[in-house]
């Protein structure tokens, strides 16, 4: 049975101080300088300064996460052969000339190559099979057989939080890949927060608002559990946050935090990992710093609006009607998630 709460809980950007240490800050004002040499080579444009200055900020940014083993950014973890796929993805998913099946489309390739290297890439050691059955049945019925990584283990206490918007279908990305790696088809619980920011204001005076009256989650089912969130993007780290401290206050006490993004600043993951107990950041990307209204620069712009479309002002949409606008293809590919996030919203079983 689903539990919904009463009120908001708003965590304000005075609240976020003291989880950087002097050496965090340090090494952002650095990143934040060559950021703002590089910003002067684009007006006019200036292609080779552009290539050098982000060539150098890279590998700054690589130095200071080797420092923090609980972030893990793809195009700096893995072998030079997978940062051709992982540019190639964030190229698509920021161009301006990306449509909505485009990002769509691109979206689920990151999370799947986020999900690899938070749990195949170095979990190889135990093999399990699939055996599947295949529509030749002449002379016999045939099957076929395929070994996989064995993560039960690590898949298996796991609970989808998707802080909404945008967060919903990469949720449903990530949980669809537990279920194909379980050797049980676990589903994973889904627990619903409807979070966000307040957008008028600037980094230094934000704040997040957690409405409880619209979230839906089970106390029960979290505790012990790990936690996976998954948001495109991680700008301040505000909003993980902001839940993730909610519930601890209620004596939830996770086992473990995972949060995967597309892209995350380098200041959103310093926080996330230095404010929360067992928590890893997983990015396909990272991107050097913030602008006065917290957007990641440079950034894909309001990535929830590039999945789900805009609502007008006047009828927003609910979770229900935003999941059937997905349209039927997406419903059919994660109906199992799907069924799981409806029977947490409308409590059924």
């Amino acid at each position: 049975m689903s539990s919904m709460k009463e009120g908001k809980v708003v965590l304000k950007a005075e609240d976020l101080d003291g989880y950087l240490d002097k050496s965090d800050q340090n090494d952002l004002d650095r990143i934040q300088d060559m950021y703002r040499e590089t910003l002067a080579h684009f007006n006019p444009v200036n292609k080779d300064a552009i290539v050098k200055s982000f060539d150098e900020i890279g590998h700054a940014m690589q130095d200071i996460c080797a420092k923090h083993p609980n972030i893990k950014v793809y195009s700096f973890v893995t072998e030079q052969g997978a940062h051709a796929e992982a540019s190639r993805v964030i190229a698509k998913l920021r161009d301006v000339q990306t449509d909505h099946s485009e990002f769509l489309y691109y979206s689920q390739r990151a999370y799947e190559m986020l999900f690899r290297l938070a749990y195949i890439e170095k979990n190889t050691d135990k093999t399990g099979h699939i055996i599947v059955k295949t529509p030749v049945t002449d002379p016999v019925q045939n099957y076929a057989v395929h070994k996989i990584p064995d993560i039960d283990s690590k898949i298996e206490n796991s609970v989808m939080c998707v802080m909404l918007r945008g967060a919903l279908l990469p949720s449903m990305i990530v949980s669809k890949e537990i279920e194909e790696y379980s050797s049980t088809g676990y589903v994973t619980p889904f627990a619903l927060f409807k979070i966000n920011r307040d957008d008028s204001r600037h980094e230094n005076d934000m704040q997040y608002i957690l409405d409880l009256s619209k979230s839906y989650f089970n106390f029960d089912e979290l505790d012990g559990k790990d936690l996976i969130f998954a948001d495109p993007m991680n700008a301040t780290g505000g909003s993980l946050v902001t839940v993730v401290k909610y519930l601890m206050q209620q004596g939830v006490r996770p086992k473990s935090i995972r949060f995967f993004n597309v892209i995350s600043a380098l200041k959103g993951s310093l926080r996330v990992t230095r404010a929360l107990e067992n928590c890893s950041c997983y990015t396909l990307w990272m991107d050097p710093v913030l602008n006065a209204k917290a957007y990641i620069m440079p950034g894909l712009g309001d990535a929830g609006d590039r999945l789900n479309g805009t609502d007008t002002k006047d009828m927003p949409r609910n979770i229900i009607q935003l999941i059937a606008d997905y349209g039927a293809d997406i419903a059919g590919l994660y109906r199992s998630q799907l069924r799981k996030i409806e029977q947490t919203v409308l409590g059924t079983m």
